[in-house]
């Protein structure tokens, strides 16, 4: 399995905070909130990681990371030049991760679980990662039924349940073929709740449950949260 975990965002939501720093190179507790995505695909294995940044942000990435060799991986760099959303940007690695298992992750959620026994057991679809959350009309939503998952919306004004959809996703190597055939959602962009739904209504859709932390870092709120957690919760 690959990995690929996205930069490009602009950080709009953390305000003032992003104009000089890009938001996955910000401090979460005493390192980088990258190196937390880094880590958690070095300790499943997973050695070979994309990272795309934006245009504007790609030469401060590779001197923040390098090569990758001081997390024990290697580090290679796709540019996402237009905000197109998470489908695009992992569109992007087709030409280096063609039919290849892919772990993504976005740059900025931090989460406690670790993601070794799902990535060794992975056997083909796709698999999601959740949290139950007390604002669920801000994320993606999954509602539950017998253990599997019914239906996927996408940020719902009335959703039908709280189990959030981290941005933790594995995706086989068809991924790209469904990519393919994904049309754009009313803002131009194409939708990684979109994605999902393929797997869903194809019946390969996989979940788990997070049982520790998992912060949506990307708010100043969030981002204060995921320095104590870290902090409160390192092994």
């Amino acid at each position: 399995m690959k990995g690929v975990i996205l930069c490009a965002g602009k950080g709009t939501r953390l305000k003032e905070l992003t104009k000089a720093i890009p938001k996955c190179l910000l401090p979460v507790y005493d390192k980088p909130m990258i190196y937390y995505s880094i880590e958690k695909l070095a300790q499943a294995g997973i050695n070979d990681i994309i990272i795309i940044p934006n245009y504007d942000n790609e030469k401060l990435f590779r001197k923040a990371l390098g090569n990758g060799d001081k997390f024990g991986v290697n580090l290679s760099y796709v540019v996402q030049y237009k905000t197109e959303g998470p489908v695009v940007a992992l569109s992007l690695v087709k030409g280096c991760f063609y039919k290849k298992n892919i772990a993504l992750l976005f740059g900025d959620n931090i989460f406690q679980d670790s993601l070794e026994t799902v990535v060794k057991n992975f056997n083909g679809g796709a698999h999601v990662f959740l949290k139950k959350v007390n604002d669920p009309e801000r994320f993606g939503i999954a509602e539950l039924s017998k253990g599997k998952i019914l239906s996927l919306e996408e940020k719902p004004e009335h959703p039908k349940s709280d189990y959030a959809v981290a941005g933790v996703y594995l995706y086989d190597s068809k991924v790209f073929d469904h990519i393919k055939n994904l049309k754009p959602a009313s803002n131009g962009e194409l939708g990684i709740t979109d994605l999902n739904k393929v797997y869903l209504n194809n019946d390969e859709l996989n979940f788990n449950v997070l049982q520790g932390y998992w912060v949506d870092a990307g708010t100043p709120d969030g981002l204060c949260s995921a320095g104590i957690l870290s902090k409160v919760y390192r092994p």
